[in-house]
């Protein structure tokens, strides 16, 4: 067994180790304020100006850059939900599909939109930055928009009105050309939602602890744009396609997409940009490797083993500041063993940092949170689905001359995260704060875990009504829409909970070089959920006796919709308790760095 070099102990030198930020809670704040936070008006970390200088805090980032980047994000999201909620009805009506096709394709869309912000974070870690990476991507998506567009106003794009059954269907050409705008479409969504949120946490430094409690009120109004994109997409553009057609309802969202580019590029004086700091799946394959390596070489971590870090103030992943040693995952340890001097001279396929390997700590710990979360993205794709679905076949007249459109629906959801967002963050949180002492008034956990149990009654309320619909209102039209008021709210008030406490946890638990892989690692929740609710119907369908007999019908009042309801109730209930188990056992990653759970303070 090879023993490590102990004469180079001293390469690795914990005084030269700077935590990324200091410990929350009481003792931080009064120590920020009693150094006066910050002797100097530039930040602490690594952020540039437009020029490449180091930003000065009093004319970049805060509040003086974030209204951009919101305002940006509502635009974005106004055209993203005016085609989410509407792609059903238009699969359905314009391209002839069955409904259990249509809304599996619509979750296929969905999640194919939030898995490649995989790639999206890639880029900007690896390549572009985060600025360049929404700006290009943006682009891509207008392409995208205005494809669509052509595929509403151009007649030999799509089947002609059925007038007997069965309807012809669309042809490969038709199909194909709405498939590679959707995709356009996706590939956008992809590039710019991992680097929006973690570009906008960008504007507040971390070692300010003013500026610090800035940032998570900018995480709750991001939301709240968010929330207000799709208010207005769910509303607005959803009436003028149901009054104007299909080209004026995705020529406006085409239009919202040019000038959410423009609105990103006002700010460019006023942001603080991060340099890309090179692909972290790259480090994170070096320690694995090396690891392997020297494990299958007999080399242990123990006290006598020399761990190597590079000897200067910053680590040497460009931009990151350097992360102290912990004791989790000691196996991974065996990656900054020196066991010979020479191999200090090699590449990092030979020997990693500290830091490096705290990095890719850093991302195990989050894996268990993120894998625990995703059931609530199975019964929010339900959504943009079947959640319409019941309202298209529900009375939903408002006076004798309005009839809310079927899309519209969903503004059950985005009214009560609007309304939820601004009382939590200006009332609930200063209350709770009082009683608990934590910053935020709950930890991010703990609000992820509140927005978890909430889903489970969301979902029992959708199955519960759909029975009272089938059985008592089977006549068309004859239920009114506002039954499904509960269902609606219930699952607006658990992504209120879960997706700004998914916003903070995944931010925090991320490290320098890692912050849009983790905002990405988040949003690909969405994705995966999307991808497991398509194929939760199909394996429903075929063991239930296909679309003609089984549960999930082409007609929803021979479907028994109320079953699949209750299977995902269970579902959530079941993963509930799962994330209790994982999140009471997650130890992770606080400002220093140390591996501590969250919400209590460091213990060195």
């Amino acid at each position: 067994m090879e023993k490590p070099a102990t004469a180079a102990a001293d390469l690795y030198d914990k005084s030269f180790i700077q935590p990324s930020m200091e410990k929350f809670g009481p003792d931080y704040s009064e120590d920020n304020k009693k150094e006066g936070s910050l002797s100097t008006s530039l930040v602490s970390n690594g952020c540039v100006d437009f020029r490449g200088n180091v930003a000065n805090k009093e004319t970049t980032g805060g509040w003086k850059a974030s209204p951009f980047i919101i305002v940006n994000e509502v635009a974005e999201r106004l055209a993203f939900f005016a085609i989410a909620v509407n792609m059903v009805a238009y699969f359905v009506f314009e391209m002839q599909q069955s409904l259990p096709n249509a809304a599996t394709h619509v979750t296929d869309w969905i999640g194919a939109a939030y898995v490649l912000t995989l790639f999206g974070a890639f880029l900007a870690d690896a390549y572009l930055g985060r600025f360049k990476t929404i700006i290009i991507f943006s682009c891509i998506y207008a392409v995208g928009m205005v494809l669509l567009t052509v595929s509403a106003s151009v007649d030999s794009l799509r089947p002609g009105p059925c007038t007997a059954r069965p309807c012809n269907k669309a042809t490969d050409g038709q199909t194909l050309f709405l498939y590679a705008a959707l995709g356009l479409i996706a590939l956008g969504t992809g590039g710019i939602k991992p680097c929006v949120s973690s570009f906008g946490a960008d504007q507040f430094d971390e070692a300010d602890f003013d500026e610090v409690q800035k940032k998570y009120s900018f995480f709750n109004w991001f939301f709240f744009g968010i929330n207000m994109g799709a208010l207005l997409g769910i509303t607005l553009l959803v009436y003028i396609q149901d009054n104007k057609g299909w080209t004026w309802g995705f020529a406006i969202p085409t239009a919202a997409m040019v000038c959410s580019v423009v609105i990103l590029a006002a700010g460019i004086p006023k942001y603080r940009y991060q340099k890309p700091m090179g692909s972290p799946f790259t480090r994170f394959i070096q320690v694995i490797v090396v690891s392997l390596r020297n494990h299958s070489r007999g080399v242990e971590v123990g006290s006598q083993a020399a761990l190597y870090e590079v000897r200067t103030v910053e680590s040497d992943i460009v931009g990151a500041r350097k992360l102290p040693h912990t004791t989790q995952y000691r196996f991974l340890d065996k990656a900054a063993v020196i066991t010979d001097l020479e191999d200090i001279q090699k590449t990092r396929w030979w020997l990693c940092t500290v830091t490096q390997v705290e990095e890719f700590k850093c991302f195990v710990r989050v894996l268990p949170i993120w894998a625990s979360t995703i059931a609530l993205s199975i019964s929010f794709a339900q959504l943009s689905t079947f959640f319409i679905s019941q309202a298209a076949v529900m009375n939903r007249k408002l006076g004798p001359n309005f009839e809310i459109p079927p899309g519209s629906v969903p503004i059950f959801s985005a009214i009560n995260a609007l309304i939820l967002v601004p009382i939590y963050e200006k009332w609930m949180v200063p209350i709770i704060r009082t009683r608990t002492g934590h910053h935020r008034g709950i930890t991010s956990l703990q609000r992820m875990g509140v927005g978890l149990f909430i889903s489970i009654f969301a979902l029992a309320s959708a199955a519960l009504v759909e029975k009272k619909r089938r059985d008592h209102y089977s006549k068309p039209f004859s239920m009114s829409v506002f039954w499904l008021l509960p269902q609606f709210f219930l699952i607006g008030a658990a992504e209120v909970f879960t997706y700004v406490g998914q916003l903070e946890f995944f931010y925090d638990e991320a490290t320098d070089g890692t912050r849009s892989i983790s905002s990405a690692m988040f949003l690909s929740e969405i994705g995966i959920g999307s991808w497991l609710s398509t194929a939760l119907v199909k394996i429903i369908e075929s063991a239930t006796g296909g679309d003609k007999k089984g549960w999930l019908r082409g007609t929803l009042n021979q479907s028994r919709l109320d079953y699949f309801y209750w299977i995902l109730t269970g579902i959530n209930a079941l993963n509930f308790l799962v994330y209790l188990l994982v999140s009471r056992r997650y130890r992770g990653k606080r400002g220093n760095g140390t591996s501590v759970r969250d919400g209590e303070d460091v213990d060195n």
